[in-house]
C-alpha cells in the first residue's frame, strides 16, 4: 500500500509518526506526500488544546475528500485525539475507518493490514472490521523503548525522545490523561539510537520529552540527564545537542555543569515557566514559585553567560487579574528572554482548571496575549540588533538560489519555533556545513550575515 502520513502537534508526536513509518516500511508499504497517489492516509492527531483538536478534525475531513474520489481506501486516525476521544470520533467522524492510540507503533500495522489489497476483503468489510476492533488500538505502553524510525525531518536534525508521560498533573493539562505516567527510555537504547542517527547524517540532536529534566528517575532512582548528555557528546558526527522542555524546578547543578563544559551542547534551553505570579502558579499546580524561577534564571546566566533561554507563558488562566497580568509583563520586560511564546489558556474537558470559577473572558485572554507578544517583539528586535557585528557558528540547512543566500540557524535557534539567519557566501556551501558567520543585519526574528572565513568547522 502507498501511505501518506500527516503528523500534527508536537515533536513527540512526530517521533511516534516516525516509529509508525518504520513499522509500515518493514511491512513492505511505501510512502507519498501526494494524497492523489495514496492508498491510505494516516492523520497523527493532537489534542493538547482546542485549536489543535480543530486542526486534527479539519485534517481528517480533508483526507476524507480523497476517499470520496475513489483512490484512497481508508483514513486512519492515530495519536492523542484518537486516544482521548475514541468514542466521540466513532460517533461524530464516520469518515475515520480505524483508530490507533498512543504508543500504537505495532498496532498501526494491524490497522493498515485490514485495508491491504491482498486481504481480499471489500472496503465495507474492512471498515466494519476496523471499527469493531475497539480497545486493542487504544493503549499506553507500560514501558518506553527506542523503536526504529524512518526520519521525517530531512535528516539534518532529529529528535531523541527520552521519555513519555508526565506525573506533574498541572491543572490545565490533559497530557497525563492521554500519555500516562512518566516513563524513561533506557540509556543504552537512547545512545544506540543516537549513534544510528549520527551515522545516517544527522548533525543536530534535539532532546525532547514531556519533561527532559527528570530523565532517569524512574529507572535509576535519580536524575540522569547529565550522564546521558556526557555519553551523547562522545558520538562522532554530531555537531550540536539541544535541550527542550526543561522544567525550572528540576534543573540541577550537574546539568548546568555539563551544559557549560561540553562544547557540543548548545547554550540554549527551553524552560517553560507559564507564569510568574505565585497565586497563578499555585492554581496551575506548578511545582515552583516566582522566586525559584528568578533564581534558576540567574544561575543559568551566571554559569553560562551567553545562554539563550526560551520560555512559554500561559495567559488568561482562571483567576488571573489585571494586576497579575501586569506583574507578568513587568517580569518579561526585566528578564529579556531571548525566545518566548505565549498561549491563551484553553479550557480542556476533564481538567481541574476547567471547573475553576473566575474564567477569564476570551477577549481578555486574546488582549493579554497580544500585549505579551508585542512586548516580546520589542525585546526580540533589540536582541537582534545587539547581535549585529558579532561572529557566530551557523548550521546551514538549505539555500534560496533566487535570492543568492543560504538558510541556516545559530545555536540560539531551534527548528520550527525560532528564527533563521540568511547567509551570503563567496563559495558554495552544502547542507550540514557548520560555518563561521559575521552578523550584518537583523529583521524581526531573523538575522542576516556573511561567511567570515572559508573554513568548515
Amino acid at each position: 500500500m502507498k501511505i501518506l502520513m500527516n503528523s500534527l502537534g508536537c515533536d513527540k508526536n512526530l517521533v511516534d509518526a516516525e516509529e509508525m513509518l518504520a513499522v509500515l516500511g518493514k511491512e513492505g508499504h511505501t510512502f507519498t506526500d501526494d494524497p492523489s497517489q495514496a492508498d491510505i492516509i494516516i492523520i497523527n492527531t493532537c489534542a493538547f488544546i482546542e485549536d489543535a483538536k480543530k486542526e486534527s478534525i479539519e485534517a481528517i475531513l480533508e483526507a476524507s475528500k480523497w476517499k470520496e474520489k475513489g483512490h484512497v481506501k481508508a483514513v486512519i486516525a492515530s495519536g492523542c485525539m484518537a486516544a482521548r476521544y475514541k468514542d466521540e470520533i466513532r460517533k461524530a467522524l464516520p469518515e475515520v475507518d480505524a483508530m490507533v492510540g498512543i504508543a500504537g507503533v505495532n498496532a498501526i500495522a494491524d490497522a493498515v493490514r485490514q485495508f491491504a489489497e491482498e486481504s481480499g476483503e471489500s472496503e465495507e468489510a474492512a471498515a466494519e472490521n476496523a471499527e469493531g476492533s475497539g480497545e486493542p488500538f487504544f493503549y499506553v505502553s507500560p514501558e518506553m523503548h527506542a523503536h526504529p524510525r524512518t526520519v521525517a525531518t530531512g535528516g539534518l536534525y532529529e529528535y531523541l525522545r527520552l521519555s513519555d508521560g508526565c506525573d506533574k498533573n498541572c491543572t490545565y493539562c490533559v497530557i497525563p490523561k492521554i500519555r500516562g505516567h512518566y516513563r524513561s527510555v533506557p540509556m543504552e537504547e537512547l545512545v544506540s539510537q543516537a549513534e544510528e542517527l549520527a551515522e545516517s547524517g544527522v548533525k543536530e540532536l534535539i532532546l525532547v520529552a514531556q519533561e527532559t529534566t527528570l530523565y532517569g528517575v524512574d529507572l535509576y532512582g535519580r536524575k540522569m540527564l547529565h550522564e546521558l548528555l556526557r555519553k551523547l557528546c562522545r558520538i562522532g558526527g554530531l555537531l550540536w545537542i539541544r535541550l527542550l522542555y526543561c522544567y525550572p524546578e528540576e534543573i540541577y547543578p550537574e546539568l548546568i555543569d555539563v551544559m557549560a563544559e561540553e562544547p557540543k551542547i548548545c547554550h540554549y534551553i527551553d524552560m517553560p515557566i507559564q507564569h510568574i505570579n505565585d497565586t497563578v502558579l499555585k492554581r496551575m499546580n506548578r511545582r515552583t514559585n516566582g522566586a525559584d524561577i528568578r533564581r534558576i534564571i540567574g544561575e543559568l546566566k551566571e554559569r553560562i553567560p551567553d545562554i539563550a533561554i526560551r520560555t512559554t507563558l500561559l495567559t488568561g488562566f482562571p483567576g488571573e487579574t489585571e494586576e497579575m497580568h501586569e506583574e507578568l509583563l513587568s517580569f518579561v520586560s526585566d528578564t529579556q528572554f531571548e525566545r518566548l511564546g505565549v498561549f491563551a489558556y484553553s479550557k480542556e474537558d476533564g481538567t481541574p482548571a476547567a471547573r475553576m470559577k473566575e474564567q477569564v473572558h476570551p477577549s481578555t485572554k486574546k488582549r493579554r496575549r497580544k500585549e505579551l507578544m508585542s512586548l516580546q517583539q520589542e525585546i526580540s528586535d533589540a536582541y537582534g540588533e545587539s547581535r549585529i557585528g558579532s561572529v557566530c557558528d551557523v548550521l546551514i540547512e538549505g539555500s534560496l538560489p533566487e535570492d543568492g543566500v543560504y538558510i541556516g540557524r545559530t545555536y540560539t535557534d531551534a527548528p520550527d519555533v525560532d528564527g533563521y539567519i540568511f547567509v551570503t557566501s563567496a563559495r558554495p556551501l552544502e547542507t550540514g556545513d557548520l560555518i563561521t558567520v559575521r552578523v550584518t543585519g537583523a529583521s524581526e526574528y531573523d538575522l542576516m550575515g556573511e561567511v567570515e572565513n572559508d573554513q568548515i568547522l
